[in-house]
């Protein structure tokens, strides 16, 4: 039997328990899933991509979930990606109406491109609606706390970049 590989991309910059909670509940619906790390070298994150594909294998890890759950970067068009590891499913977590709209015309523009491929959206479980990296980033260099929305290795990770 075709093992179902999912792939779950994102800049995870950093990755935060809304992620997490995306992970763990994309596992229900394929055998082997794909934490792609989008690479843009145009742009300048908080983490550099090595850093952030470092700590989302780590909190993979530490939630015991490496047997099922690969982690690798990548740079380029998601479809090529996601044909080059066999991935016939994109994952995409939803929050808010926003979110919506721009994954509606990125999942439109993919389909276009990829017929074969398919993306299903997973809404954010209700306690981590209004959680997002960006937000993350901006209380956490205006020194707030930052811990119920990340796990300690990243916790720790940003602390040592300040």
């Amino acid at each position: 039997m075709t093992k179902r590989i999912g792939l779950y991309p994102g800049s995870f910059d950093p990755i935060t328990n809304g992620h997490i909670d995306i992970i763990k509940r994309a596992l229900k619906v394929v055998d082997k899933l794909v934490i792609g790390i989008a690479v843009n070298l145009g742009k300048t994150g908080f983490f550099d991509y090595k850093t952030r594909e470092k700590l989302v294998k780590e909190d993979i890890k530490n939630l015991g979930l490496s047997e099922f759950i690969e982690v690798k970067s990548f740079n380029g068009l998601l479809v090529n990606y996601a044909r080059e590891i066999n991935a016939k499913l994109i994952v995409r977590g939803l929050r808010a109406v926003t979110d919506f709209e721009y994954e509606f015309q990125m999942t439109g523009m993919n389909a276009r491109l990829d017929s074969e491929i398919e993306t299903v959206f997973l809404m954010a479980s209700e306690n981590q609606q209004f959680i997002s990296s960006r937000l993350v980033k901006e209380i956490f260099i205006f020194d707030g706390d930052i811990s119920s929305f990340v796990s300690e290795n990243v916790l720790k990770a940003m602390k040592e970049k300040k």
